[in-house]
């Protein structure tokens, strides 16, 4: 063989091994790509199982402080302001409590992570993982009101939806919070709040944005100032669909709750005005009622009807005969629809406060500007709620939808259902506080909320509200608990203001 025969043979040979060692180097790689992506899955089921251990583990320290708060002197009244989700910030009293309380560290909330309501009921089972978010979708939380029917306990400079009259931790507002951030983000939840309670929402739910906080200069109830978030909201994302929940409702049930939502914003998307209907418990006097109407026969919501009518708060005879019907659920005040939707039906039905709305909203993002609109625009704002102004006319033309859910639901409204929401022995009076501050003897029912501090002695007395604080005493029976607005009233004409 000649020497250039030899030079290509050995080419050749080399050729092939220099393949054959590419080849060997591909298989190494996609080995070890493979092997990659297996340590990826299971370092992602570790995760899964740590995060159902520290969920199992929080709600053992969950349960075990609120023992501690109802068996020892050193726990978190209720009425007290609860720990903010911040390790940085400290418990707050309410302005009109003189004594201390611990102080409490908690975790800031995972950003991916879903931590269901500790005031739900499925704070292991519901959605631990999952990316639960409505792209596209705003929540609205309305805090107004004072809470006059839980007065003394609910102030006007310090109301109802930011005490933990439930003892499990957090405060209505924050409840409200943990329950509607999976389906959406901080950055499209929203709160519309008068100027006395700004600060303190911010103090308790430090993950706000804070030109996520609407500021109403006065209470004009339900339609303005969900109208003025849709009317804001609607310039920064046409699209945009809005939830509006209210900052002081209670509800157990957080995976149908989820499920209800998700169900009426898909609703809302064919232009409707969706409400959420609560299956009655009972026939309540104290809830205005929904008239349930044809099945929308939608495949992406199939338990949607057409709401044939609003009813307003019966009496007991008429709420027993809804009840019997089974055509009827109670009216919650949540309400979802699109931004656009919403102002359209409010150009319509009320045509003045609509343009009072766009015109502040227009101005909204200049805050100078603002202040000036505002100041000439909102006194003069009609003071309606939403049902009258826009649900009722809208669902009488066949444009509202109702979305019939099974969580349960509490508006929280008086003290007689505020006892119901907290436990104690059979036949024992329910205590809102430190527990050993009260003394009974032949007492059956009722509610005591010991927040002066001093012994409350109770002997043969049955059903009775007894609310004590520092500078006021409340007395009355669970049966006229619905009343005590008219207290409020005796007491703001009579020179209390400071009281109230």
């Amino acid at each position: 063989m000649s020497f250039a025969g030899l030079f290509a043979a050995s080419d050749s040979s080399q050729g092939s091994g220099d393949m054959k060692t590419v080849d060997a180097m591909f298989k190494q790689i996609m080995l070890a790509v493979q092997q990659s992506h297996h340590d990826v899955r299971e370092l992602r089921q570790e995760c899964a199982e740590l995060r159902m251990a520290n969920a199992a583990l929080e709600r053992q320290v969950r349960e075990g402080l609120q023992y501690n708060m109802y068996n020892s002197r050193n726990g978190t009244p209720g009425f007290m302001t609860p720990a903010p989700p911040s390790p940085q910030l400290r418990p707050k009293l309410s302005p009109f409590l003189v004594h201390s309380i611990p102080a409490i560290t908690t975790s800031p909330p995972e950003a991916v992570y879903y931590k269901p309501s500790p005031l739900g009921d499925n704070s292991l089972t519901a959605f631990p993982f999952g990316n639960r978010d409505i792209p596209g979708f705003y929540v609205v939380i309305p805090a107004g009101g004072a809470g006059t029917r839980l007065w003394p306990l609910s102030r006007e400079g310090h109301p109802k939806f930011l005490l933990d009259v439930t003892l499990k931790g957090r405060s209505l507002i924050q409840a409200t919070w943990d329950r509607l951030i999976p389906l959406t983000s901080p950055a499209r939840t929203t709160i519309v709040a008068g100027p006395a309670h700004v600060k303190s929402i911010r103090d308790q739910l430090p993950d706000l944005i804070p030109n996520n906080i609407f500021c109403e200069p006065g209470p004009k109830d339900s339609m303005a100032a969900i109208g003025l978030a849709a009317a804001i909201l609607a310039l920064r994302d046409p699209d945009a669909v809005i939830g509006s929940f209210a900052a002081d409702h209670m509800i157990s049930g957080d995976e149908a709750f989820l499920s209800a939502v998700a169900e009426a914003v898909e609703v809302a998307k064919k232009d409707y005005l969706v409400t959420i209907g609560i299956a009655p418990s009972h026939p309540s006097t104290g809830f205005g009622y929904i008239r349930l109407g044809d099945k929308l026969g939608m495949k992406e919501a199939p338990n949607a009807r057409l709401v044939s009518s609003f009813k307003e708060k019966p009496d007991a005879r008429t709420a027993a005969q809804y009840i019997g019907t089974g055509a009827y659920r109670w009216n919650a005040g949540m309400f979802v629809t699109k931004a656009s939707v919403l102002l359209d039906l409010l150009n319509e039905y009320k045509p003045d406060l609509a343009d009072g709305l766009r015109t502040i909203a227009a101005a909204w993002d200049n805050e100078a500007e603002r202040e000036a609109v505002l100041a000439e625009v909102w006194p003069g704002l009609e003071k309606i709620p939403i049902d009258n102004a826009v649900a009722e006319p809208a669902a009488a033309e066949g444009r509202v939808a109702v979305v019939p859910a099974t969580f349960g639901w509490d508006d929280v409204g008086d003290f007689s259902s505020l006892a119901d929401l907290l436990p104690a022995e059979a036949n024992q009076p329910r205590i809102l506080g430190d527990s050993h501050l009260v003394l009974t003897e032949q007492v059956a029912g009722g509610i005591v909320v010991p927040g002066s501090g001093r012994l409350i002695a109770c002997l043969g007395v049955d059903d009775l509200v007894i609310v004590d604080m520092p500078d006021t005493l409340l007395v009355t029976t669970r049966a006229r608990s619905q009343e005590v607005k008219r207290l409020v009233k005796k007491a703001r004409d009579a020179g209390w203001k400071q009281l109230l």
